[in-house]
């Protein structure tokens, strides 16, 4: 899927690749966030992803012209795990709305792990 925007001159389809990782840059660059993780599905263990891979620890859902993500992360010890996921709520919703234009309906944090 991919989400579209419409305007006078035509049409903008944005893949749901690129908002997984315009999300995923937004949300590493936030306070207490040590990374993205990234769930093997054949045992269910959580890995640290690089940032090569940013786009794996988020899922992406479009609607037209709305989006809902759902960003996967592991935290750093001693950090308010409820501040920083206001904070990457924040960040990432204006960030995509920023500068794709796209709508983000809801924007779901998964703490997977925590790292000293």
């Amino acid at each position: 899927m991919s989400a579209v925007t419409v305007n006078k001159l035509g049409e903008v389809r944005i893949s749901d690749e690129v908002l997984a990782t315009l999300a995923g840059i937004s949300a590493i660059g936030c306070y207490g966030i040590v990374g993205m993780a990234s769930k093997r599905a054949t045992d269910g263990l959580v890995e640290l992803l690089g940032s090569d891979n940013l786009s794996r620890g988020v899922k992406v859902t479009t609607q037209g012209n709305e989006v809902a993500i759902e960003l996967f992360i592991i935290v750093e010890y001693g950090i308010s795990i409820a501040a920083v996921a206001q904070n990457i709520i924040d960040t990432v919703k204006y960030n995509v709305e920023n500068l794709t234009g796209i709508t983000v309906k809801k924007i779901n944090i998964k703490v997977e792990g925590v790292r000293v």
